[in-house]
């Protein structure tokens, strides 16, 4: 089994970013210098088989730090990412709600990063987890914080995916889910419109609330629209938005 420590820049905050291609998937990785982990999303692959030689080999590039993503929290991928998960045990690995037990199950073992996806539902303190392949069509499942982190820990999860936040738009909400993942000791990770103008603002809240282990996603905004490749400059400028954060 390849290496599962995530590189965390002072044990607290990993980088989630997306890969257009291998090599902006090395020139990410040396960007942030080894604090990031690489998505690659199940949605740009035919099939498992595909996505689980392709992962393979830029992992051997990154030193297996590897996010496998669903796609704009897209549920309808959330087995395929289950089952390329258990092929290739990446770092991390993204899931709906009802997808993190599956996960979990599938990987054999507690290191990888698993998270789960839930949402702002506009009422502080409360967030829906109905994100899954069927709920996902249903009515809002709004639930308190504490609740759903919870029963994400009894599923085998390792954090939340607060997504989607739409920038500052849910940062009221998502104080408050900063402050139950710190209180129940748990990780977190802002999704969502995050860009380099608003990202410091959002890693504060949860740095703030005292959240042990931050992995924020920033992903449209620094990619180029031209080539679909991560930018690795602003990839470097969020590390350096982190150092002096946690100066």
């Amino acid at each position: 089994m390849m290496s599962l420590t995530a590189k965390f820049y002072r044990d607290r905050v990993c980088l989630n970013v997306l890969a257009g291609s291998a090599q902006n998937a090395i020139d990410i990785w040396k960007a942030a210098e080894g604090h990031v982990l690489v998505g690659l999303l199940s949605k740009n692959y035919p099939d498992v088989a595909s996505a689980v030689s392709d992962m393979h080999a830029i992992g051997t590039t990154i030193h297996n730090a590897i996010s496998v993503g669903l796609g704009a929290g897209d549920p309808r991928q959330s087995e395929m990412v289950s089952e390329i998960a258990a092929e290739i045990q990446p770092q991390h690995v993204n899931q709906v709600f009802t997808g993190v037990a599956t996960s979990r199950a599938l990987l054999g073992q507690e290191q990888t990063i698993v998270n789960g996806l839930v949402s702002p539902c506009g009422k502080p303190g409360w967030v829906n987890i109905a994100t899954g392949p069927l709920s996902s069509k249903a009515e809002p499942g709004g639930v308190p914080v504490a609740t759903a982190i919870a029963l994400l820990k009894d599923m085998g999860g390792s954090s939340v995916k607060y997504f989607p936040m739409g920038g500052l738009k849910s940062l009221d909400e998502f104080r408050l889910v900063a402050q139950a993942c710190a209180a129940q000791d748990f990780w977190l990770e802002p999704t969502g419109g995050i860009d380099l103008s608003n990202y410091a603002t959002i890693l504060q809240v949860a740095l703030d609330a005292g959240v042990s282990q931050i992995i924020p996603h920033v992903y449209s905004s620094i990619i180029d629209g031209a080539t679909g490749l991560t930018r690795p400059q602003d990839v470097a400028e969020l590390l350096t938005i982190t150092k002096r954060l946690l100066a």
